[in-house]
């Protein structure tokens, strides 16, 4: 007997089945779609190609500047103001084709430039924030280092000593997205007088900063991570950013990135089930798409309702954040859900392929991989947890 053929939602195959795009109207809308096209044709014919190589898209900085989506309004007054849906909507979108491409991008725009928009004076802002919108001087974020990763908040081991003039930056950092190749990086480090923490731009090429690229990742190769090492680094004290004067300061920062994350881990969710979906209806056992065997459709439901229930969040979340009400909680409990329902996500896309789940060509193995460096950084799953655990209970178990 022949099989009853159902109309296909358009929404559901791009894995936006409550329409979260509608939400966008006007110049908006056109500018999403845009960056959907760039993200099409420019990134995702080499995506997996600069995967394999670990290299950084580079080439393509002319043509991102272009799209305008760097930086905000006041940063550079050319920049059309945008709103937090569509940023994070873009977002999604970069890491729905790539994330590491989205993760290149973020670096850049959201910690290294958001740091010195948050931190910085008028006058350091100005210097460095608009080439940086121009994609002139590319940014990194050096807070993580070998030794210290979810404690920075107890205490840097990196430190900043006051000389006449300059400060001297001692210590090493560790997974420093972009810093093999950036123009200044934001380094976090230890004052030895105050005890605090504070921020320093350094530029390239200064004496004493060495940065090496790390060998051997599994996730985000796009992105050239590096190891940072600071021997007696001599900075301006004009290169202290003017208001980081302390770990909360820095909080600002990633209270906004992570974030950010959350989104680059529902498009990292929805490219992963975009690619299952492709290949089951292609892929033929047993006389027929394997899309129509019920375990099949059970896996791609699942997918998708994982998907919905992280746009529903990270929707709501950038409301708030119109609002100036998003609180740091909220951000790390947006950034903790959507994380572990991308990483099962992920996994199922991955068994729908079966054996071809490991292989590049398919997309959905680089997904895979690549989930796995979205669900550590900016925070892990247990760290976050704790900061919701703190704001529902009063009662800190960081340690």
């Amino acid at each position: 007997m022949a099989e009853r053929q159902h109309e296909i939602d358009p929404a559901a195959v791009e894995g936006d089945f409550y329409h979260v795009k509608d939400l966008l109207e006007g110049d908006e809308r056109k500018k999403l779609d845009r960056v959907r096209t760039f993200l099409v044709d420019r990134v995702a014919p080499r995506a997996n190609e600069l995967w394999e190589a670990g290299e950084s898209p580079l080439y393509l900085r002319d043509e991102i500047r272009d799209l305008d989506i760097t930086g905000t309004y006041a940063d550079d007054h050319s920049i059309a103001p945008r709103s937090y849906l569509l940023t994070g909507l873009l977002g999604m979108e970069m890491s729905r084709v790539d994330p590491s491409f989205a993760t290149f991008f973020g670096v850049h725009a959201g910690l290294a430039m958001g740091a010195i928009r948050e931190c910085g004076s008028e006058e350091q802002k100005q210097r460095w924030l608009p080439p940086m919108v121009r994609w002139e001087k590319i940014g990194a974020f050096g807070l993580t280092e070998p030794l210290v990763g979810s404690g920075a908040a107890l205490g840097l081991l990196t430190t900043a000593r006051r000389d006449g003039d300059d400060w001297v930056l001692d210590g090493e950092k560790k997974w420093i997205g972009n810093a093999t190749f950036a123009d200044l990086v934001v380094i976090w480090a230890r004052d030895v007088d105050d005890d605090e923490v504070k921020a320093f731009v350094v530029e390239k090429g200064t004496p004493g900063l060495t940065a090496r690229a790390l060998e051997g990742k599994i996730a985000l190769r796009g992105v050239q991570n590096a190891h940072i090492v600071l021997d007696g680094v001599r900075v301006p004290e004009e290169n202290r950013l003017r208001h980081a004067e302390s770990f909360r300061d820095t909080a600002r920062v990633l209270k906004v990135t992570r974030g950010g994350v959350a989104w680059s881990a529902t498009g990292c969710a929805v490219g992963a089930y975009e690619a299952a979906r492709a290949y089951a209806v292609e892929r033929e056992q047993f006389g027929r798409p394997i899309a129509g065997f019920q375990l099949v459709q059970d896996l791609l439901a699942r997918m998708l309702a994982n998907i919905t229930a992280c746009q529903g969040m990270v929707v709501r979340m950038a409301a708030l954040h119109e609002q100036d009400r998003l609180g740091d909680a909220q951000a790390a409990l947006a950034k903790m859900f959507c994380t572990t329902r991308m990483r099962e996500t992920v996994a199922w896309a991955r068994e729908v392929l079966g054996g071809n789940g490991i292989l590049l060509e398919h997309d959905a193995a680089r997904f895979f991989a690549d989930a796995e460096a979205l669900y550590s950084y900016e925070g892990t799953r247990d760290m976050n947890s704790l900061i919701v655990g703190r704001a529902v209970t009063g009662y800190s178990a960081f340690v």
